[in-house]
């Protein structure tokens, strides 16, 4: 297992046939769109490539694989793009876990579980690293690649709202625009338009917000028996996690998503200068000071209350 630059891995790429991208578990736009612009730029040099993942791609997100029609054959080279760690492929770990070749990520928590591994933790998005990299194998970005990258930058920064953004990201976005992006029309169809499904679903969780430590920390729940009655799909739910950072004097935001009876999955959000992946981490989950998540084995009674003692003591510590 070692370090390359994005040199290397573009000659790396260049060298492979037949190649699989994976993108993590319960799917953003950063991992789809940097997929799918690999696979566009894959397929231009000739060779076959196909994006994998454990989850169904949302339609909001259905636009970034248009034209590109599914590809049959079993993959030879095992690529993984805005996945920090292996245990984040869902039922695609089983399959591929330890045989990834190369990770393309941004991610700080990064585990380095790629045989190579570019990752560079000042970029904004896996998108913006993409940015780099396809050039390097020789291929134009044209507007159907750049529409791509746009949408994983977008989405990962919170329409450039977030922490993370940088001025080589306005930057980027800016190039990305002069190709012809459609950026209203993206930005409307990420940011601007909820289903009524989670409308419903959005008004069940405002319900359930619950606040600790004077109003520092707040958790929103969202039971699997509330995603089943608003008739919500597992995409209306991924936005819900902004909403409690948003919330005056909230320095941690908490939203705890019931995946079974003995598993919950968490997202936090933080502004400046709290640290989100740093909490976590104490759950083995991590992703950036902004936002980061994490799973714990237990009912969400139970995970609420792990959370806000670790969250307090994280708190009393800074």
């Amino acid at each position: 297992m070692m370090e390359v630059s994005l040199i290397e891995a573009a000659t790396w790429l260049l060298q492979q046939q037949d190649i699989g991208i994976l993108c993590h578990q319960s799917p953003d736009g950063d991992t789809l769109g940097s997929g799918s612009a690999l696979c566009r730029a894959l397929r231009s040099l000739g060779k076959r490539a196909q994006v994998l993942c454990s989850d169904p791609i949302g339609k909001r997100f259905a636009f970034l694989f248009e034209g590109l029609e599914e590809q049959q054959f079993e993959p030879k080279a095992i690529v993984a793009v805005d996945v920090a760690d292996e245990q984040l492929l869902g039922s695609l770990q089983p399959v591929y876990g330890g045989k990834i070749q190369l990770c393309i990520d941004h991610h700080p928590s990064n585990t380095h579980y790629a045989e190579r591994w570019f990752v560079n933790p000042q970029a904004s998005a896996a998108c913006e690293v993409m940015y780099s990299l396809i050039p390097l194998l020789g291929v134009k970005i044209d507007i159907a690649i750049a529409s791509d990258l746009y949408t994983g930058i977008a989405t990962d920064t919170g329409c450039f709202q977030y922490i993370n953004v940088t001025p080589r990201t306005f930057r980027i976005a800016a190039e990305l625009l002069e190709l012809g992006v459609p950026a209203p029309k993206i930005n409307h169809a990420m940011f601007a338009t909820k289903s009524r499904e989670r409308l419903q679903l959005e008004r069940e969780a405002l319900n359930t917000v619950e606040y600790f430590r004077n109003g520092e920390i707040a958790v929103i729940t969202l039971t699997r028996k509330m995603v089943k009655e608003s008739g919500a799909a597992d995409e209306d739910t991924d936005g819900i996690a902004s909403i409690p950072r948003c919330i005056e004097g909230v320095h941690v935001g908490v939203t705890i998503k019931e995946k079974a009876d003995d598993l919950v999955k968490v997202s936090l959000r933080a502004p400046q200068p709290y640290n989100a992946s740093e909490i976590c981490a104490k759950f083995g989950g991590g992703g950036h000071p902004g936002a980061a998540g994490c799973a714990i084995h237990c009912g969400v009674k139970e995970a609420k209350k792990q959370l806000v003692a670790a969250i307090s003591q994280y708190l009393e510590e800074i």
